[in-house]
């Protein structure tokens, strides 16, 4: 095709131009037909419509975002009070275990004498040394009394705890920076038959109570259907023994 003469008209173009006026007719009598039938109010009601969905819509969010940081603000609060009695019974917990507060309940009363000063003289190869208790003894019969579910424990006057330290010189004892001479009393709170029961199997129990028979060394125990040990009122700072 030569372009300085122009485009030609062809039949295939001529049956295009007769389609595209067939269908501008045909879209113009829809229209038509869309507003006779709407009465020119279709489209304007439902958008309308949309409108009025999405207010409401958005007023239910609104209201449900409010009620759902009421109920958050509720929650936290309701947290935050759990968390704090959670705090305060576990101190509470972690203070009767350490020892921080007084204890109530049944337990045993051990009191450990030393033997008659006469038991000297009437028992061949007797010692002095074998006459009195000895800081080993105080231990047997408390590691036993730990061991047998003792939850609370007192000596003498004074409440103890698993680190407390003691010792003995001579037929005295030093706890606390405080001297105390025989009869030397165990006060303890716990499953009294437990207790008792670790007090036959402990070997250093058993050597002391042969000695019971032997220089009659004093034993007694006494079940208390309920005492009460004080707080533990020593230091709770750990020390070291440094050599010199």
């Amino acid at each position: 095709m030569d372009r300085r003469t122009g485009p030609q008209t062809s039949p295939r173009s001529l049956r295009s131009r007769t389609g595209v006026v067939a269908v501008m007719l045909l879209a113009g009598v829809l229209f038509a037909t869309t507003a006779r039938l709407g009465d020119g109010g279709s489209i304007r009601d439902e958008s309308a419509d949309v409108s009025s969905v999405l207010r409401e819509r958005t007023q239910t969010i609104e209201r449900l975002s409010a009620d759902n940081a009421a109920k958050r603000e509720q929650i936290e609060e309701l947290t935050g009070q759990a968390a704090g009695q959670s705090l305060a019974s576990r101190t509470e917990e972690v203070a009767r275990t350490v020892g921080l507060s007084e204890v109530t309940g049944p337990g045993l009363q051990i009191t450990l004498t030393d033997a008659p000063s006469g038991s000297l003289g009437t028992i061949p190869g007797a010692r002095p040394d074998d006459l009195v208790v000895h800081q080993q003894d105080l231990e047997a019969y408390i590691n036993a009394l730990w061991a047998g579910g003792a939850e609370a424990m007192m000596l003498q006057d004074q409440r103890v705890i698993a680190g407390s330290a003691f010792r003995c010189a001579g037929n005295t004892l030093l706890l606390e920076g405080r001297v105390y001479s025989p009869p030397f009393t165990i006060t303890v709170i716990g499953p009294t038959e437990q207790m008792l029961q670790a007090l036959e199997v402990a070997p250093g129990v058993a050597v002391y109570r042969e000695w019971v028979e032997h220089v009659s060394l004093g034993e007694q125990i006494e079940i208390l259907p309920e005492t009460t040990l004080p707080a533990y009122s020593g230091s709770l700072t750990l020390t070291a023994a440094v050599a010199g």
